[in-house]
């Protein structure tokens, strides 16, 4: 076993006492010394209070007693969440790096799922671009070719797990923050639905979720199993599942109907290899006795642009420990455009997002059961050319942000569970991702159609060039 190996795998041998955790988690600092400082993905490091934690994991299985589910498994925390002792940075010179007092929900939950926290990735300053690039830490790049973005916002995760210095990693997802730097970087990535997870004031007014970026689908629900609520002290839940999520892997899914989007919104071109992708998906799903039909759909209309750019830049609200005089660029323009809204503005946009969300929802059931889609509608973009672009002009987002997003932001605006999945790549061997999108709080079908494809498509075992193994 190795840092490749599947976090579900390696908690097993854990307790089996096949793997020492000490053991485990000195091999994942040991590729972290080894691969960051080419990737750039890991930007604060607890090496200390990591081996205390596993030592403390040992010291209970020789005593017999009973560990959590994933007891002695490292996991690093992306810069943008509260953990009790740690600075945050949100990947900003203008914040203070102080250390919190407690933990984001998330985080406590991962705690008590016995995983061993050891460190922080990188992010872009506040979160809300699609690649991993900022003034403070610099630009992390995609393992399987450095001169590429692991995407973002949860690129640094998406590098370390991807490159093998962890065996997953923490993520979250305000307009496909998991899923896009997942497609850039060969891994699973599922967005949770809305309230899914319990956040203590979710991000985006309930459009960002926490998660993880994980190797296999097994991985991926048993971490939703770990994290998911009921939370009682939230104003919304969603619904409690039938049954554990880790079940839902390898159940049969039945005859599905599977509607295939090929067709980017806002007019965007999608790429050959997004294509491509779709499509080997689309056969792959018929020949699994699937229903597959090609629909054309207005995902994104015009007029949701404004509103969900509205709430976006709201948030800039939740930094109450950020200095704004100092912030790159973009965010600026950004913050000085949330200022310049007004609060019945902003309420009639969050009318106007969820008047639109209740049309393209109903498309579930009545069209189709679960949407396949790309889940960019571009490869991912060289490393360091959205910063620059950024840099240049900060009041125009880069188009490759909007292609790179077009396909995931929709359905943080509706709340409805996605997955993207490692299905493809490109002549050059650079991963390409498919996205599968479920009815309200259909993770349970997400995890049994996208465990089909992975049966038929194994993809674990994939690992890109340089990474030593």
């Amino acid at each position: 076993m190795d840092t490749f190996t599947p976090a579900t795998e390696l908690a097993a041998a854990i307790r089996r006492q096949e793997l020492g955790p000490v053991e485990l988690l000195d091999a994942c600092l040991a590729a972290v010394d080894r691969l960051n400082p080419t990737l750039n993905a890991v930007i604060w490091r607890d090496d200390d209070g990591a081996r205390a934690q596993a030592r403390q994991v040992a010291d209970r299985l020789a005593r017999g007693e009973d560990l959590a589910p994933f007891a002695g498994v490292p996991l690093p925390i992306k810069d943008l969440t509260a953990v009790a002792g740690w600075p945050v940075t949100y990947g900003s010179q203008a914040a203070a790096g102080d250390r919190k007092a407690e933990d984001e929900l998330v985080v406590g939950a991962f705690r008590r799922s016995g995983f061993v926290l050891a460190g922080r990735t990188n992010t872009p300053e506040l979160g809300p671009v699609t690649v991993t690039e900022n003034a403070r830490y610099g630009v992390t790049r995609n393992p399987w070719d450095t001169g590429r973005s692991p995407g973002g916002s949860s690129g640094g995760a998406a590098a370390a797990v991807a490159s093998g210095m962890f065996p997953l990693a923490h993520g979250n997802d305000g307009g496909g923050s998991i899923r896009i730097p997942a497609s850039c970087c060969g891994l699973v990535g599922l967005k949770p639905s809305r309230s899914r997870v319990p956040s203590a004031v979710p991000g985006w007014m309930g459009a960002s979720v926490e998660g993880a970026l994980t190797r296999t689908v097994a991985d991926a629900a048993a971490v939703l199993d770990q994290i998911c609520g009921p939370d009682p002290l939230a104003w919304y839940n969603a619904p409690v599942p039938d049954r554990p999520f880790a079940q839902e892997v390898g159940a049969d899914p039945g005859r599905l109907r599977v509607g295939m989007l090929v067709t980017a919104p806002l007019g965007l071109t999608v790429d050959a290899a997004p294509r491509e992708a779709v499509g080997k998906a689309g056969e792959a799903l018929e020949s699994l006795g699937h229903r597959v039909e090609e629909v054309t759909l207005d995902l994104f209309p015009m007029e949701a642009m404004g509103a969900f750019l509205n709430v976006v830049n709201a948030g800039y609200a939740d930094f109450d420990d950020v200095d704004f005089s100092k912030v790159e660029p973009h965010n600026a323009a950004g913050y000085a455009a949330a200022r310049a809204v007004d609060s019945i503005t902003y309420v009639r946009s969050m009318a106007e997002l969820q008047r639109i969300s209740r049309r393209s929802i109903a498309w579930w059931g009545e069209k189709f059961d679960v949407l396949l889609t790309p889940t960019m509608a571009i490869l991912p973009p060289p490393a360091g050319a959205v910063f620059e672009q950024l840099q240049a002009n900060p009041e125009a987002m880069p188009a490759d942000v909007f292609s790179m997003a077009v396909f995931t932001a929709p359905f943080n605006v509706s709340g409805q569970p996605a997955v993207s999945l490692p299905l493809h790549e490109d002549p050059a061997g650079v991963p390409v991702g498919v996205q599968l999108v479920g009815g309200p709080w259909q993770e349970a079908v997400l995890l049994r159609l996208a465990s089909q494809l992975e049966q038929a498509f194994p993809w674990s075992g994939r690992r890109p060039p340089g990474s030593g193994a």
